[in-house]
């Protein structure tokens, strides 16, 4: 057998084996030395190639679709700062638990650390940014080879997806001629033999002893509190739900636990919490006994300082797979467990696990009422940040995903979103928090057909506008929401703002650019309302635009932060106020 056919066999057995392990989708970026792996996707019926020019982009692309899809998402790409490009990417997806399989091809060693062209040490890349690395073989084509390649493909498919999801690494080597032949016979192989390596892997299960030892250490704590922060499990947000009314306890939904939109209960929720949580007196009045946790930790910083003025608390941090997401620093009993499964158990369990106290629910439930009266009411005539998220929101389809970008984006979704019956689901890339990657993530899930909304400021527009082209391209729907302060606008609520002689040069950052015209070059439908009404009638037009549409409005940063400081000082008088 020739070089061609069988490095054509062992590549094409490679990408067969994948799509049997649920692979669906591969992003590939342009580049000589990855020619086979380019080609064979693109030959594979069962798999659907993305081609993205720019690594970078095309990584943040399949690192959004990963998450809207919760499968893996294979990313390809040539030898050299190729992959380097890929980076970024990576340490989100490490961080956010995203599934991706990232394939490089490289050079053969003989060519590698000679001074030839194009030829980095790709070897552990991404060091221990991914779940598993390994050095493909060269390409061999007899049968113990085929298995081997075969085999390597469905264990990078399953350690992507099990446990705490996230990228693996494979490294190609490639030897000269690249070219694959697609004309050879039975190119795919067998396709009536089963997956080379058919894997389960069983949920973890809390059983009668533990639950046992946990409702007597619960036994006498009456004022407890359910905390859900970030996280993507469909059935999470009625378990938990349904836990809190046996229990009657509160449940501080972080704005990405997917708690605040769909139809399961929500009588028992808090969604203002992070406008009255930064007094330090309504802080210490709502000292609970005991905290229940599931997610990551919430965004809100209000909430970071509860937990840690309150250290000697009882906290539970519940996840599916170890895992030790607690950055106060507080005593935390970690269980590691099914949350859906966990939830009924203690569910079946209300009248012997607590001894609710309704004056702390209803204490709760009453600053929460006060907080949502002054979030949903009141303008002042020019659209605030926050109005923007608020008048987003009350116009967003039904059955829809909301991308938000981080900074002040994701902290306007804290505040503003109030429970909805929408189902809207929320994505983000609070993994590293990065502002990096947002336009080619939110591109990425919009790769799936279902009405996409980005939400993003300037500097993270700015940063990755090369992420629309895949939107004209592929005449992808995607609607974002501009907010455009000129800048930084986070930074304007640090210390650091006082500072007038350094501010706006190293952390005001102004870029002063028209982003209409990079809109237009790309395909896409600009709007620019003056009103809140104007507003939800550009959002509302948008999603009925086939293609790219953005909505810009323009804000300044000064005027954002006394408004926000406003809201939340009149919110924690009349709390102050009702408790006297």
């Amino acid at each position: 057998m020739e070089h061609t056919e069988i490095l054509t066999r062992y590549t094409a057995s490679f990408i067969d084996e994948l799509s049997k392990n649920g692979v669906t989708d591969a992003v590939i970026s342009p580049g000589s030395r990855s020619t086979p792996l380019a080609y064979l996707f693109a030959e594979n019926e069962m798999i659907k190639e993305w081609v993205i020019l720019d690594e970078r982009s095309a990584a943040f692309f399949a690192l959004g679709l990963a998450k809207k899809t919760k499968r893996p998402v294979v990313i390809v790409c040539t030898s050299g700062t190729a992959a380097a490009n890929y980076f970024p990417a990576i340490v989100e997806a490490y961080y956010s638990r995203v599934p991706l399989v990232v394939l490089t091809a490289d050079r053969p060693h003989e060519l590698r650390d000679v001074g030839a062209p194009q030829a980095i040490e790709q070897i552990k890349l991404y060091g221990d940014y991914v779940k598993w690395f390994h050095e493909m073989a060269l390409p061999e084509a007899t049968p113990k080879m085929l298995h081997y390649v075969r085999s390597k493909a469905a264990r990078a498919s399953h350690i992507a997806s099990q446990g705490n999801a996230g990228p693996v690494h494979l490294n190609f080597p490639f030897r000269e001629p690249l070219l694959p032949d697609l004309s050879i016979d039975n190119l795919w192989g067998d396709q009536n033999t089963q997956s080379t390596a058919p894997l389960m892997e069983g949920s973890k299960l809390i059983d009668e002893n533990q639950v046992s030892q946990l409702l007597k250490k619960l036994k006498s704590k009456a004022k407890g509190l359910i905390v859900c922060g970030p996280q993507t499990e469909d059935r999470l947000a009625e378990a938990i739900t349904e836990l809190a009314a046996a229990w009657r306890i509160p449940v501080l939904a972080d704005p990405l636990s997917q708690i605040r939109a769909g139809n399961h209960n929500k009588d028992m929720v808090i969604e203002g919490y992070d406008a009255f949580l930064r007094n330090e007196k309504i802080r210490e009045q709502l000292r609970p006994d005991y905290i229940i946790r599931f997610g990551a930790m919430p965004v809100s910083k209000a909430y970071l300082f509860y937990v840690q003025q309150h250290t000697e608390t009882f906290q539970i941090v519940v996840d599916n797979t170890i895992g030790f997401r607690e950055p106060a620093g507080n005593q935390t009993e970690f269980v590691f467990s099914d949350p859906v499964q966990f939830c009924r158990i203690l569910s079946e369990q209300a009248d012997y696990s607590s001894n609710p106290d309704d004056h702390w629910l209803k204490l709760w439930l009453n600053m929460n009422c006060i907080a949502k009266k002054q979030l949903t009411t009141g303008s002042n005539g020019n659209i605030t940040e926050g109005e923007a998220v608020r008048c987003l929101l009350d116009v967003i389809p039904n059955e829809s995903a909301l991308y938000i970008g981080n900074s002040m984006a994701v902290r306007d979704l804290d505040t503003f979103f109030m429970t909805t019956s929408k189902k809207v689901s929320v994505l983000a890339n609070r993994g590293a928090n990065g502002i990096d990657g947002m336009v080619s993530s939110a591109v990425g899930a919009a790769a799936t057909n279902e009405p996409v909304t980005l939400v993003l400021g300037d500097l993270s527009f700015y940063h990755d506008m090369n992420g629309l082209l895949a939107t004209k391209h592929y005449n992808l729907n995607l609607t974002i929401l501009l907010i455009n302060n000129n800048g930084g606008g986070i930074f304007s609520f640090l210390p650091q703002a006082s500072d007038k002689k350094h501010f706006e040069a190293l952390f005001g950052t102004p870029v002063d650019i028209e982003f209409k015209q990079a809109i237009t070059m790309y395909g896409g439908h600009y709007e620019q309302p003056k009103t809140e009404e104007d507003l939800k009638k550009a959002l509302n037009k948008s999603y009925q635009h086939q293609g790219l549409s953005v909505v810009e409005i323009h804000t300044l940063r000064e005027d954002n932060v006394k408004w926000h400081q406003e809201k939340w000082e009149t919110i924690q008088q009349e709390i102050l106020e009702s408790e006297d």
